[in-house]
């Protein structure tokens, strides 16, 4: 519900400093000039008059009170995701959509039984519209981009303090954490508006290979429907196809415990090195206009506040690409076995899959200049064909074991050679062997014997026949000439 607008003819009442700010900052002189469809243009909001009313006035209360947890809204941005989602058209998902979602993920249960050796969820499938992916997605997003989100929110708080100009500073007076709270705002609404365009490309809950969600297996019927357009195949087929992606997920960060803080952790951590340098905020400040909300928008967006990567993140981001691939790639594999035979058109669906996977959407990269992560596996391709070679050689059970340890997994010079991989291996293998026997033997005493052995041959040559004066003895008890001690002598 909108707020009335108050009648004119009160200009002697109490200017509101808040709304002076926006105004000032929105390039008019007061709350007059504050204009919600120029800022909505830095924040990629919905065109709706009412509903930018709406949503600036949450912002106002929201910038008036006290900080929350860090300098990010994470409220602001959820509820931007979700307005975002809702801008776009986001159908509830009916009864029938529902259980043809259900029936699709039960069958591709049964096909992956024959394609792998985990077990099946026992997860009941459902059908998500695109809100209910971002209440369903929204902590793990938190949790994903909070380190990087922080960094940056407070670098764009303090270059909107650079810019501020000075009587701004005066009429706010000891509000500084209102401009905090601006940074936090602003970048609340540019992660929102990424992660609501991303509700409109996701098929399912596990699409971009990065578990966003625990123990749960879900469609996007809407989402789905978009994906078939312009591939000329029934909406049966791809939703089959794309349940069945679905479920090995399910299948394998359900039965490999580990996996899921394995590729959270490395994104956490890549994250985490993400800072802002100070000497650089000055310069950074100047590419902000107050009055003009669009350069706040290209700085977000076109990466400015993104420094370049350390080396250690370099070799970060290295490991968590070839995880993602090797992820994408046992699915990929995997669901090329399990539909083989039993649907016509799963190889030209693999193939727009992979291309779609390896492009990304639009959103994604939306996503990708907001926080300076890509979550696309790069090389997809060459996993599958690493994940082929193992099953035609090591079988089905041989291949899915390499996922029992984190330290059993291929790396990126595996990659490179899928054909080598298992040589390398076994040699590593046969090297850590004989290492863990040495180890074994010597803990058990094994070697202590030839130590005492060696010592009590050095003390009989110590007090034997050199003291006689006689040469030296070899190793087999005999003298330089080869004569046994006490024996006579040519």
């Amino acid at each position: 519900m909108t707020t009335p607008e108050k009648p004119s003819g009160h200009d002697d009442e109490p200017q509101d400093p808040l709304s002076e700010l926006f105004g000032r900052l929105m390039g008019g002189a007061g709350a007059e000039g504050f204009d919600p469809t120029e800022i909505a243009k830095a924040a990629g909001l919905p065109s709706d008059p009412n509903l930018l009313r709406q949503m600036f006035e949450q912002v106002q209360a929201m910038m008036s009170a006290p900080g929350g947890e860090g300098p990010v809204n994470w409220q602001l941005a959820h509820d931007h995701a979700r307005r975002t989602a809702a801008a776009t058209s986001d159908p509830s998902v009916s009864a029938a959509q529902n259980r043809d979602v259900d029936e699709a993920l039960r069958l591709a249960e049964l096909w992956l039984d024959q394609a792998t050796d985990l077990p099946g969820t026992g997860i009941i499938g459902r059908g998500w519209s695109r809100a209910e992916w971002i209440e369903a997605t929204m902590g793990t997003w938190r949790r994903l981009t909070q380190p990087v989100a922080n960094s940056i929110a407070t670098a764009l708080s303090t270059a909107l303090n650079e810019q501020m100009p000075e009587e701004m500073k005066g009429m706010l007076g000891g509000a500084s954490s209102m401009l905090t709270n601006m940074g936090g705002a602003i970048f609340g609404m540019q992660l929102g508006a990424a992660i609501g365009a991303l509700s409109g490309e996701v098929v399912s809950s596990s699409d971009i290979g990065v578990p966003l969600v625990d123990l749960e297996m879900a469609l996007l019927p809407a989402n789905v429907a978009k994906f078939g357009e312009g591939l000329g195949l029934p909406e049966g087929d791809v939703r089959l196809y794309l349940a069945v992606r679905e479920a090995a997920h399910a299948r394998l960060f359900m039965h490999v415990p580990w996996l899921r803080a394995h590729l959270l952790g490395a994104i956490e951590d890549y994250a985490r090195g993400i800072h802002i340098d100070v000497s650089k905020i000055e310069e950074l400040a100047h590419g902000i206009d107050p009055g003009n909300p669009e350069s706040i928008q290209e700085a977000l967006q076109g990466g400015v506040f993104m420094p370049q990567r350390t080396p250690q993140q370099d070799a970060a981001l290295a490991k968590l690409e070839t995880a993602l691939a090797l992820v994408e790639g046992w699915v990929d594999e995997l669901t090329a076995t399990a539909t083989e035979g039993v649907l016509p058109s799963a190889a030209a669906l693999r193939e727009a899959v992979r291309r779609r996977r390896a492009t990304g959407g639009p959103a994604e990269h939306a996503f990708a200049s907001l926080v300076g992560l890509e979550l696309r596996p790069r090389r997809l391709r060459d996993a599958a064909t690493l994940w082929k070679s193992l099953g035609d050689e090591r079988g089905i059970a041989g291949r899915d074991a390499i996922w029992t340890h984190p330290d059993l997994l291929p790396t990126g010079e595996d990659l490179d050679d899928p054909q080598g991989f298992s040589a390398r291996r076994s040699q590593a293998e046969a090297q850590g062997s004989e290492v863990d026997e040495a180890l074994e033997k010597l803990l058990a005493g094994g070697f202590d014997e030839p130590a005492a052995s060696s010592e009590a041959d050095g003390q009989r040559g110590d007090g034997g026949d050199r003291e006689d004066g006689d040469g030296p003895e070899d190793g087999d008890g005999t003298d330089d000439g080869g004569t046994p001690p006490g024996a006579p002598r040519d």
